[in-house]
């Protein structure tokens, strides 16, 4: 749980590195929000579309289901993960950006990916290759951004 959370406790720190454990335990976080929070929509809805037919009143029909099937409490998940996706913006990219140095590359490395996929081809490859850097390891012993944070007091003490 201290993995999910670290990224809160260092919450605008763009410096230093960061290990794969904690980008993905804060992912893992994310999505666990996520479907807890907004996945009762889904249901409703499924459960909506179950209930109606194809004869007259079946929109009403499937409205009232909407709002039998905790539509309410649907839009008050929405809007605790939307207020969970705000506090947690500039961690995540604090986050993804100390993983980058963690592989000895700029942060600015980022917000050109970012600006990439906006373009509709390159775009995908552009998610694909910070996906593939967000899996990779990160540079043995200290970089240009400090120490490895897996081996802080590193391996070359004796060497």
């Amino acid at each position: 749980m201290q993995w999910m959370i670290l990224p809160f406790k260092r919450y605008a720190d763009f410096k230093g590195r960061s290990q794969r454990k904690e980008f993905w335990m804060f992912q893992l976080l994310n999505l666990i929000l996520a479907i807890v929070l907004v996945g009762p929509f889904f249901g409703s809805l499924i459960g909506a579309s179950n209930a109606s037919g194809d004869g007259p009143g079946a929109e009403e029909a499937t409205v009232e289901a909407m709002l039998a099937g905790g539509m309410g409490l649907t839009a008050i998940g929405f809007m605790l993960y939307g207020i969970f996706a705000l506090a947690a913006l500039i961690p995540s990219i604090a986050v993804t950006v100390r993983r980058l140095h963690d592989r000895d590359m700029s942060g600015w490395w980022y917000l050109g990916l970012v600006a990439a996929s906006a373009i509709p081809l390159v775009g995908f490859a552009a998610s694909i290759a910070l996906l593939v850097l967000m899996v990779l390891p990160g540079t043995d012993g200290g970089n240009r951004f400090g120490p490895d944070p897996k081996n802080p007091y590193g391996q070359d003490v004796f060497g």
